[in-house]
């Protein structure tokens, strides 16, 4: 297949190129200890496609849900990160993210190994992202980045309306669409869907995200669904039987929609807010009469809707089928034939699961149709924790989950009858640990801020330790911010309970899991709320007799990075030392640095950087740098291209210009996301022994 322009479209589509195929022998027993995950079964349910890393990268693998025999399909060392098995099951398509990077491509590859081929994302400077397949798996959509050509219209604007009292944080709707990149010193570098870096001096290229039916055969041209120019994020859901409407998940982070758009113009019919988090937010019944959605569209906590749709996509009423009071539904799979569903509740981080009939509405022109509606749930009782993928298969009452728990490493389990049953590939949960750590559940804490909000958590403690000891303690930092800590295993806490480090694992104001209100009580200037969070954490424990004041650290991922060097600077001594991984020490030079996608959904939570220029100034670590007073380590990925390394090393520099111990440790070939595991245990290690060096008596 060409790229070929579409009639009407001054876009090209992606191009398919052959590659070699990659199917290879895995002779050698899997490590006891190993992570499955991400599955998507085939159209008989009886075989699962997944990534493992038990060979060292997270790669493509198949293998039945009831017998031990796998099959690896792509042994690259390019990390996979989704997998969709099509519904006829001819193919199996995946992302792959080469080098570890951001940048992302869509694969496809029969499931003996043969006919592996590039869909998209191949072009020099593109990304592509996997969206969903047609119902009789002759065409799966995908997302491509692409240049947009001068004067390339709009075909959706972020200010078209929704649903009215669906609008998210108004005190701070101002702060989202095309975000303007600064020079650090002071200049405009243009709009933020140009993709410019700090210093380049150069007019932006214009960005677009368009969404493509890509024949996996190769037998026809792609063609083009839906085009955005200046978007942040855009994925396909789902698409109707006949093909008439597509499901379009996209907006910046907080101010995520799914669109209901026709595929013969393009048009928008109707829109609502979603939630973060997963993006397969829902789909059509089989008349496309019935949309079915997981939105939290005025709402403190998500919930399933039912949207009842005209002939033409058009919005004729709504209804909530399933909600609790206090929990959100945070995952949504509809079966096969859209007539039952998987869902899954997040409960205080743990998961809660239930299979559900559902009731279409009539077909279109019905008189006084009644509102669709939805069955009796039938709850199902996880051997573990946490949900993290639903893969439904063609027995309704038999699904595919993916589990994590605080005792194992990430799995795959079948669900006949609600029963789970490990697949035999997994990991066994005796060998979860490796030899010597012993299996710690944390318990739920909540501390409560300063200013009365009640925050959450979960802290460890390290094996064999009197429950009256104050011990060294780590404060553990989740990236997002919307992110939530979750009570799943977690290596790098395996690595500090096993050095006499207690861990933990709050969730400050900008978490998700505690409604919208608390997840949007850190935007703008809440932010400063949210790092004297931190503080009142740590004092929490404290006062608790839990952690002993003497020995506290502070350690965090991406944001969770960025709060870590803000901690050290807003509240010196607090802290004996800090462990900042991917995070930002400048709010400027990030805004000037990242992705563009990246720096507009930061525009909403961190603030405009052409109009709130001085907050994100008062926000930086770097403009109290002077106050620092602890020893620093900073961890990245060399090709990390959402926190550029520029973040980590300019805050290490300023340490050590002040006299103060500070090092950092660039990973080759990861991004913004550590996947590989001579690397994992590279990080773990050298924080390992950075933390109790800097903790002990």
């Amino acid at each position: 297949m060409t790229a070929t322009r579409n009639p009407g479209s001054a876009l090209y589509a992606p191009e398919s190129a052959p590659l070699a195929d990659a199917a290879a022998p895995y002779d050698l027993p899997p490590p006891a200890v190993h992570g499955c995950w991400y599955p998507s079964a085939d159209p008989s349910g009886r075989h699962v496609a997944f990534i493992c890393d038990r060979a060292g990268v997270p790669q493509l693998w198949t293998g039945p849900v009831d017998g031990a025999e796998v099959r690896r399909l792509d042994a690259d060392p390019h990390p996979v990160t989704e997998v969709s098995w099509s519904p006829d099951g001819r193919w199996i398509a995946y992302t792959t993210a080469p080098g570890g990077g951001e940048l992302t491509r869509v694969l496809c590859v029969r499931p003996d190994g043969s006919g592996r081929h590039l869909l998209a994302g191949g072009e020099s400077g593109t990304s592509a992202r996997l969206g969903c397949w047609q119902h009789d798996g002759s065409a799966i959509a995908v997302t491509v980045t692409e240049s947009a050509p001068p004067g390339q219209p709009d075909r959706y604007h972020a200010e078209t309306p929704g649903p009215p009292g669906t609008e998210h944080a108004p005190q701070w709707a101002g702060r989202d669409g095309r975000a303007v990149l600064l020079d650090p010193a002071g200049g405009r570098l243009g709009p933020a869907d140009g993709g410019v870096r700090s210093g380049s001096g150069r007019e932006p290229a214009e960005r677009a995200l368009s969404a493509y039916l890509v024949d996996p055969e190769g037998s026809a041209a792609p063609v083009l669904l839906f085009s955005e120019r200046g978007a942040a994020n855009q994925r396909v859901c789902d698409l109707s039987r006949d093909g008439r409407l597509a499901l379009v998940y996209r907006g910046p982070r907080g101010r995520r929609e799914a669109l209901v758009v026709r595929t013969e113009d393009s048009a928008v019919t109707c829109a609502f807010p979603v939630a973060d988090g997963d993006p397969w937010v829902g789909g059509f019944s089989p008349s496309a009469g019935t949309l079915w959605l997981r939105s939290d569209a005025g709402r403190e906590y998500a919930a399933l809707l039912a949207a009842h749709l005209g002939p033409r996509g058009d919005l004729h009423s709504t209804r909530v089928v399933a909600e609790r009071e206090d929990c959100g539904l945070e995952l949504l799979a509809l079966g096969h034939d859209a007539r039952s569903a998987v869902l899954a509740w997040n409960r205080h981080g743990v998961s809660d699961l239930e299979l559900l009939a559902l009731d279409s509405a009539p077909p279109h022109g019905t008189a006084a149709a009644p509102p669709p509606s939805a069955g009796d749930a039938r709850r199902v009782e996880l051997p573990h924790e946490v949900v993290t993928r639903i893969a439904p298969t063609a027995d309704p009452d038999a699904p595919v989950v993916a589990l994590s728990g605080s005792r194992r490493h990430p799995g795959v389990w079948w669900l006949p009858h609600g029963v789970p049953l490990r697949t035999p590939w997994s990991s066994r949960d005796e060998d979860a640990f490796p030899p010597g750590p012993t299996p710690v559940r944390p318990t739920p804490v909540r501390p409560v801020a300063r200013d009365g909000l009640q925050l959450g958590g979960w802290y460890y403690r390290a094996p064999g330790r009197s429950p009256g000891e104050p011990a060294p303690c780590v404060l553990h930092l989740h990236g997002g911010p919307e992110e939530q800590e979750r009570p799943v295993l977690e290596p790098l806490y395996l690595e500090l309970l096993g050095r006499g480090l207690d861990v933990f694992a709050p969730d400050v104001r900008g978490s998700s899991g505690h409604g919208r209100s608390f997840t949007d009580a850190d935007l703008g200037a809440g932010r400063f709320s949210a790092i004297d969070d931190v503080a009142d954490c740590a004092a929490h424990v404290v006062v608790q007799g839990l952690a002993d004041p003497r020995r506290m650290a502070v350690m965090g991922r991406s944001y969770g990075g960025y709060l870590t060097m803000a901690s050290l600077v807003w509240h010196p001594g607090l802290f004996r030392t800090g462990v900042a991984v991917c995070g930002m020490s400048d709010l400027t030079t990030f805004f000037a640095g990242t992705e563009p996608w990246i720096a507009q959904s930061a525009a909403h939570k961190y603030g405009h950087p052409e109009h709130d220029r001085d907050l994100l100034r008062a926000l930086s670590p770097m403009s109290r740098v002077d106050a620092l007073r602890a020893p620093v380590l900073a961890v990245h990925g060399e090709h990390d291209t959402n926190v550029p390394p520029g973040e980590s090393e300019q805050f290490v520099r300023a340490a050590r210009e002040r006299g103060l111990e500070a090092q950092l440790l660039l990973l080759r070939d990861e991004g913004h996301d550590f996947r590989r595991a001579d690397n994992r245990r590279l990080f773990r290690r050298t924080a390992g022994d950075w933390l109790e060096r800097h903790l002990a008596d």
